[in-house]
Protein backbone atom coordinates (compact mmCIF):
# COMPACT_ATOMS: atom_id res chain seq x y z
CA UNK A 1 0.00 0.00 0.00
CA UNK A 2 2.72 2.72 0.91
CA UNK A 3 4.71 1.28 -2.32
CA UNK A 4 1.46 2.03 -4.57
CA UNK A 5 0.59 5.61 -2.45
CA UNK A 6 4.43 6.33 -3.23
CA UNK A 7 4.29 6.17 -6.84
CA UNK A 8 0.93 8.10 -7.01
CA UNK A 9 2.32 10.73 -4.73
CA UNK A 10 5.94 10.74 -7.30
CA UNK A 11 8.09 14.01 -6.81
CA UNK A 12 7.40 15.53 -9.77
CA UNK A 13 3.39 15.83 -7.97
CA UNK A 14 4.69 16.96 -4.44
CA UNK A 15 6.88 19.68 -6.29
CA UNK A 16 3.57 20.80 -7.72
CA UNK A 17 1.68 21.01 -5.04
CA UNK A 18 3.98 23.13 -3.34
CA UNK A 19 4.06 25.42 -6.34
CA UNK A 20 0.29 25.76 -6.06
CA UNK A 21 0.74 26.52 -2.37
CA UNK A 22 3.06 29.25 -2.81
CA UNK A 23 0.65 30.70 -5.88
CA UNK A 24 -1.82 30.82 -2.60
CA UNK A 25 0.64 32.52 -0.72
CA UNK A 26 0.23 29.59 1.47
CA UNK A 27 3.34 30.62 2.71
CA UNK A 28 3.03 33.75 3.73
CA UNK A 29 0.34 33.98 6.48
CA UNK A 30 0.40 37.69 7.05
CA UNK A 31 -2.07 38.20 4.16
CA UNK A 32 -4.33 35.31 6.30
CA UNK A 33 -3.88 37.39 9.76
CA UNK A 34 -4.86 41.52 7.91
CA UNK A 35 -7.93 39.83 6.63
CA UNK A 36 -8.64 37.52 9.66
CA UNK A 37 -8.31 40.08 12.46
CA UNK A 38 -11.21 42.41 11.60
CA UNK A 39 -13.34 39.50 10.46
CA UNK A 40 -12.49 38.54 13.78
CA UNK A 41 -13.61 42.17 15.31
CA UNK A 42 -17.20 41.62 13.72
CA UNK A 43 -17.91 38.10 15.10
CA UNK A 44 -17.07 39.25 18.42
CA UNK A 45 -18.96 42.69 18.61
CA UNK A 46 -22.00 41.25 16.54
CA UNK A 47 -22.00 38.08 19.05
CA UNK A 48 -21.54 40.76 21.96
CA UNK A 49 -18.58 38.10 22.96
CA UNK A 50 -20.15 34.97 22.63
CA UNK A 51 -20.06 34.52 18.37
CA UNK A 52 -21.78 31.41 17.24
CA UNK A 53 -19.65 28.52 16.96
CA UNK A 54 -20.64 27.34 13.26
CA UNK A 55 -20.16 30.93 11.93
CA UNK A 56 -17.04 30.84 13.49
CA UNK A 57 -15.32 28.00 11.78
CA UNK A 58 -17.47 28.84 8.60
CA UNK A 59 -15.70 32.59 8.48
CA UNK A 60 -12.39 31.31 9.68
CA UNK A 61 -12.07 28.69 6.64
CA UNK A 62 -13.46 31.32 4.57
CA UNK A 63 -11.11 33.96 5.23
CA UNK A 64 -8.14 31.33 4.16
CA UNK A 65 -9.95 30.43 1.16
CA UNK A 66 -10.87 33.61 -0.47
CA UNK A 67 -7.48 35.53 0.41
CA UNK A 68 -5.80 31.93 -1.43
CA UNK A 69 -7.93 32.80 -4.53
CA UNK A 70 -7.44 36.14 -4.29
CA UNK A 71 -3.64 35.82 -4.34
CA UNK A 72 -4.21 33.34 -7.51
CA UNK A 73 -6.38 35.67 -9.50
CA UNK A 74 -3.66 38.48 -8.76
CA UNK A 75 -0.96 36.30 -10.08
CA UNK A 76 -2.76 35.30 -12.91
CA UNK A 77 -3.74 39.30 -13.55
CA UNK A 78 -0.08 39.78 -12.93
CA UNK A 79 1.86 37.14 -14.81
CA UNK A 80 2.89 39.52 -17.55
CA UNK A 81 3.74 41.85 -14.84
CA UNK A 82 5.33 40.06 -12.65
CA UNK A 83 8.62 39.19 -14.35
CA UNK A 84 9.97 42.72 -14.52
CA UNK A 85 9.43 43.33 -10.71
CA UNK A 86 12.70 42.35 -8.79
CA UNK A 87 10.25 41.40 -6.22
CA UNK A 88 7.52 39.00 -7.81
CA UNK A 89 9.66 38.12 -10.53
CA UNK A 90 9.77 34.48 -8.72
CA UNK A 91 6.30 33.87 -7.97
CA UNK A 92 4.84 30.72 -9.57
CA UNK A 93 3.11 31.58 -12.39
CA UNK A 94 6.22 34.10 -13.86
CA UNK A 95 8.37 32.03 -12.91
CA UNK A 96 6.93 29.30 -15.62
CA UNK A 97 6.37 26.99 -12.60
CA UNK A 98 2.73 27.15 -12.83
CA UNK A 99 0.84 27.44 -16.14
CA UNK A 100 -1.69 30.55 -16.60
CA UNK A 101 -4.44 28.01 -16.99
CA UNK A 102 -3.38 26.06 -13.83
CA UNK A 103 -4.01 29.10 -11.96
CA UNK A 104 -7.55 29.84 -13.01
CA UNK A 105 -8.47 25.95 -12.73
CA UNK A 106 -7.10 26.40 -8.69
CA UNK A 107 -8.98 29.39 -8.61
CA UNK A 108 -12.29 28.18 -9.75
CA UNK A 109 -11.84 25.22 -6.96
CA UNK A 110 -11.44 27.47 -4.69
CA UNK A 111 -14.35 29.57 -5.72
CA UNK A 112 -16.51 26.40 -5.09
CA UNK A 113 -15.27 25.93 -1.79
CA UNK A 114 -16.33 29.64 -0.86
CA UNK A 115 -19.38 28.63 -2.50
CA UNK A 116 -20.35 26.01 -0.38
CA UNK A 117 -19.26 27.65 2.97
CA UNK A 118 -21.44 30.84 2.22
CA UNK A 119 -24.24 28.45 1.46
CA UNK A 120 -24.20 27.91 5.09
CA UNK A 121 -24.92 31.63 6.10
CA UNK A 122 -28.22 33.36 6.33
CA UNK A 123 -29.92 34.96 2.95
CA UNK A 124 -28.58 38.39 4.59
CA UNK A 125 -24.96 37.08 4.62
CA UNK A 126 -24.95 34.93 1.26
CA UNK A 127 -26.61 38.48 -0.36
CA UNK A 128 -23.46 39.87 0.67
CA UNK A 129 -21.20 37.44 0.06
CA UNK A 130 -22.17 38.11 -3.93
CA UNK A 131 -20.22 41.40 -2.85
CA UNK A 132 -17.24 40.20 -1.74
CA UNK A 133 -17.02 37.56 -4.66
CA UNK A 134 -16.81 40.97 -6.90
CA UNK A 135 -14.44 43.16 -4.90
CA UNK A 136 -12.22 39.63 -4.70
CA UNK A 137 -12.34 39.34 -8.88
CA UNK A 138 -12.43 43.22 -9.23
CA UNK A 139 -9.22 44.04 -7.26
CA UNK A 140 -6.34 42.56 -9.22
CA UNK A 141 -7.36 44.08 -12.04
CA UNK A 142 -8.20 47.95 -11.38
CA UNK A 143 -4.90 49.19 -10.35
CA UNK A 144 -4.29 49.48 -13.90
CA UNK A 145 -7.13 51.82 -14.57
CA UNK A 146 -7.70 53.90 -10.50
CA UNK A 147 -4.85 55.32 -8.21
CA UNK A 148 -6.60 54.03 -5.17
CA UNK A 149 -6.59 50.42 -5.58
CA UNK A 150 -5.87 50.22 -2.24
CA UNK A 151 -9.30 51.46 -1.07
CA UNK A 152 -10.25 48.59 -3.16
CA UNK A 153 -8.30 46.15 -1.44
CA UNK A 154 -9.84 47.66 2.02
CA UNK A 155 -13.60 47.17 0.77
CA UNK A 156 -12.52 43.17 -0.42
CA UNK A 157 -10.66 43.15 2.85
CA UNK A 158 -13.20 44.51 4.88
CA UNK A 159 -16.44 43.20 3.54
CA UNK A 160 -16.45 40.33 5.86
CA UNK A 161 -17.39 42.76 8.47
CA UNK A 162 -20.86 43.12 7.50
CA UNK A 163 -21.32 39.54 6.30
CA UNK A 164 -20.44 38.32 9.89
CA UNK A 165 -22.56 40.72 11.35
CA UNK A 166 -25.42 39.53 9.08
CA UNK A 167 -24.97 35.98 9.67
CA UNK A 168 -24.72 36.46 13.03
CA UNK A 169 -27.78 38.91 13.54
CA UNK A 170 -29.50 39.32 10.64
CA UNK A 171 -28.76 43.05 10.04
CA UNK A 172 -26.05 45.32 9.28
CA UNK A 173 -26.19 48.04 11.95
CA UNK A 174 -24.69 50.97 11.94
CA UNK A 175 -21.72 49.45 14.56
CA UNK A 176 -21.00 46.79 11.23
CA UNK A 177 -20.56 49.85 8.96
CA UNK A 178 -18.33 52.11 10.86
CA UNK A 179 -16.23 48.82 11.47
CA UNK A 180 -15.83 48.00 8.16
CA UNK A 181 -14.67 51.86 7.43
CA UNK A 182 -12.07 51.05 9.70
CA UNK A 183 -10.63 48.40 8.54
CA UNK A 184 -11.01 49.59 4.86
CA UNK A 185 -8.62 52.36 6.36
CA UNK A 186 -6.43 50.33 7.59
CA UNK A 187 -5.81 48.05 4.65
CA UNK A 188 -4.84 51.22 2.25
CA UNK A 189 -2.43 52.03 5.15
CA UNK A 190 -0.84 48.71 5.47
CA UNK A 191 -1.07 47.74 1.43
CA UNK A 192 0.56 51.61 0.74
CA UNK A 193 3.73 50.53 2.97
CA UNK A 194 3.73 47.40 0.54
CA UNK A 195 3.16 49.31 -2.45
CA UNK A 196 6.16 51.42 -1.04
CA UNK A 197 8.27 48.73 -1.70
CA UNK A 198 7.66 47.99 -5.72
CA UNK A 199 7.08 52.01 -6.23
CA UNK A 200 10.21 52.28 -8.37
CA UNK A 201 9.25 49.13 -10.51
CA UNK A 202 5.37 50.38 -10.78
CA UNK A 203 6.50 53.04 -12.29
CA UNK A 204 8.07 51.44 -14.63
CA UNK A 205 5.66 48.99 -15.71
CA UNK A 206 2.41 51.35 -15.67
CA UNK A 207 0.76 49.56 -11.93
CA UNK A 208 -0.74 52.22 -10.08
CA UNK A 209 -0.85 52.90 -6.39
CA UNK A 210 -1.59 55.15 -3.30
CA UNK A 211 2.49 54.90 -2.84
CA UNK A 212 2.76 56.86 -6.12
CA UNK A 213 -0.02 58.61 -5.87
CA UNK A 214 1.15 60.04 -2.43
CA UNK A 215 4.65 60.94 -4.02
CA UNK A 216 7.16 62.82 -1.55
CA UNK A 217 3.62 62.76 1.01
CA UNK A 218 3.57 59.53 1.57
CA UNK A 219 4.69 59.37 5.32
CA UNK A 220 2.59 62.40 5.76
CA UNK A 221 -0.92 60.83 4.47
CA UNK A 222 -0.03 57.58 6.33
CA UNK A 223 -0.10 59.25 9.89
CA UNK A 224 -3.21 61.43 8.99
CA UNK A 225 -4.99 57.83 7.94
CA UNK A 226 -3.31 56.50 11.05
CA UNK A 227 -4.89 59.46 13.06
CA UNK A 228 -8.31 58.54 11.43
CA UNK A 229 -8.53 55.45 11.90
CA UNK A 230 -7.48 55.85 15.78
CA UNK A 231 -10.84 57.81 16.33
CA UNK A 232 -12.78 55.75 14.22
CA UNK A 233 -11.84 52.71 16.99
CA UNK A 234 -12.56 54.99 19.72
CA UNK A 235 -16.43 55.57 18.01
CA UNK A 236 -16.29 51.74 18.05
CA UNK A 237 -15.64 51.68 21.46
CA UNK A 238 -17.89 54.29 22.49
CA UNK A 239 -20.66 52.75 19.87
CA UNK A 240 -20.82 49.08 21.36
CA UNK A 241 -19.82 50.72 25.20
CA UNK A 242 -16.78 48.48 24.98
CA UNK A 243 -14.35 49.16 28.86
CA UNK A 244 -11.03 49.78 29.48
CA UNK A 245 -9.20 47.13 28.66
CA UNK A 246 -10.39 47.55 24.63
CA UNK A 247 -8.95 51.30 24.82
CA UNK A 248 -5.92 50.18 26.55
CA UNK A 249 -5.26 47.79 23.11
CA UNK A 250 -5.92 51.02 20.91
CA UNK A 251 -3.71 53.15 22.85
CA UNK A 252 -1.54 49.81 21.93
CA UNK A 253 -2.21 49.92 18.49
CA UNK A 254 -1.56 53.64 18.46
CA UNK A 255 2.06 52.86 19.37
CA UNK A 256 3.28 50.54 16.98
CA UNK A 257 1.39 52.71 14.04
CA UNK A 258 4.32 55.06 15.56
CA UNK A 259 7.02 52.55 14.76
CA UNK A 260 5.79 51.73 11.49
CA UNK A 261 5.91 55.20 10.67
CA UNK A 262 9.85 55.16 11.98
CA UNK A 263 10.48 51.53 10.19
CA UNK A 264 9.48 53.22 6.86
CA UNK A 265 11.04 56.69 7.70
CA UNK A 266 13.63 56.16 5.12
CA UNK A 267 11.32 55.31 2.57
CA UNK A 268 13.75 52.02 1.81
CA UNK A 269 11.95 48.84 0.78
CA UNK A 270 13.22 46.73 3.31
CA UNK A 271 12.24 49.28 6.03
CA UNK A 272 8.74 49.77 4.24
CA UNK A 273 8.27 45.68 4.04
CA UNK A 274 8.47 45.13 7.91
CA UNK A 275 6.41 47.95 8.86
CA UNK A 276 3.78 46.06 6.53
CA UNK A 277 4.42 42.59 8.15
CA UNK A 278 4.42 44.11 10.99
CA UNK A 279 1.18 45.56 10.62
CA UNK A 280 -0.83 42.49 11.67
CA UNK A 281 -0.33 43.01 15.11
CA UNK A 282 -2.34 46.03 15.14
CA UNK A 283 -5.18 44.02 14.01
CA UNK A 284 -4.60 41.40 16.77
CA UNK A 285 -4.26 43.50 19.73
CA UNK A 286 -7.51 45.24 18.85
CA UNK A 287 -8.98 41.98 18.96
CA UNK A 288 -7.57 41.43 22.05
CA UNK A 289 -8.92 44.31 24.23
CA UNK A 290 -12.24 43.16 22.37
CA UNK A 291 -11.80 39.67 23.94
CA UNK A 292 -11.05 41.32 27.26
CA UNK A 293 -13.74 43.30 27.29
CA UNK A 294 -16.64 40.33 27.00
CA UNK A 295 -14.48 38.29 29.11
CA UNK A 296 -14.38 40.88 32.18
CA UNK A 297 -17.42 42.66 31.38
CA UNK A 298 -19.63 40.19 30.23
CA UNK A 299 -22.94 40.94 28.75
CA UNK A 300 -25.72 40.78 31.84
CA UNK A 301 -28.74 38.43 30.50
CA UNK A 302 -31.67 39.78 30.33
CA UNK A 303 -34.31 38.83 33.32
CA UNK A 304 -37.31 36.75 32.05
Amino acid sequence: MKKALAQIISPAVVSQLRNYGKLMRADKPVGIYLLLWPTLWALWLAGEGTPDQGLFIVFVLGVIVMRSAGCVLNDFADRKIDPYVERTRNRPIASGAVTPFEAIVLFVALGLVAVGLASMLNRPAQILAIVAAVLTVAYPFIKRFVSIPQFVLGAAFGWAIPMAFAAQTGETPELAWLTFGTAMIWAVIYDTFYAMVDREDDLKVGVKSTAILFGDVDLFVIAGLQGVMLVALLLIGFRAELSAWYYASVAIAAMLMAYHLWLARDRQPAGCFAAFLHNHLIGMVVFIGIVLHYTFNPVAPIAL
